[in-house]
């Protein structure tokens, strides 16, 4: 990948595809957990109109990934972030989670904190790697949840 990754604020004309694009990244964890993740399942619709999704659109205006996130009290809350399994290794993920955290920084907040699956090992690992602390383990709506906190400093 090139140049800077474009991101922008999800329209309703991008639901099918970012819908798409959760039903393809999380689709490889339904046998593991025993169930559809809550981002399958999500209503897009509301999120876009409440404007909390954001998309990193590919070259020819595909939804490469999406990214939703909204203030809640003191911090950001990243709810989710998925890459179409094509443009996964892209660093796409990576980009959209410094664009969530540049926005809370930009808002004065000092924190982005955000949960994963247990069973999404990748994940763990890959939230570690970015500067995430683990914080707290329990299970929620029927997931088993880890949930981490970057504590962000002001450029």
């Amino acid at each position: 990948m090139s140049g800077q990754l474009d991101i922008r604020l999800a329209s309703p004309s991008d639901e099918v595809e970012i819908r798409q694009c959760a039903r393809n990244a999380y689709r490889p964890y339904v046998a593991e957990i025993g169930k559809e993740p809550a981002p399958m399942i999500a209503d897009f619709q509301q999120l876009i109109a409440t404007g909390t999704v954001y998309v990193s659109p590919t070259a020819t205006g595909k939804v490469a990934g999406f990214i939703v996130f909204y203030p809640r009290e003191d911090h950001m809350f990243l709810e989710n972030v998925a890459v179409q399994p094509s443009e996964t290794h892209r660093g796409i993920g990576r980009a959209m989670i410094g664009y969530c955290e540049a926005a809370a920084l930009r808002l004065g907040l000092a924190s982005v904190q955000l949960y994963t699956n247990e069973k999404m090992t990748g994940n763990l690992t890959l939230y570690l790697h970015l500067g995430y602390q683990e914080v707290e383990r329990r299970p929620e709506d029927g997931f088993n949840r880890v949930y981490f906190e970057k504590v962000l400093a002001p450029n």
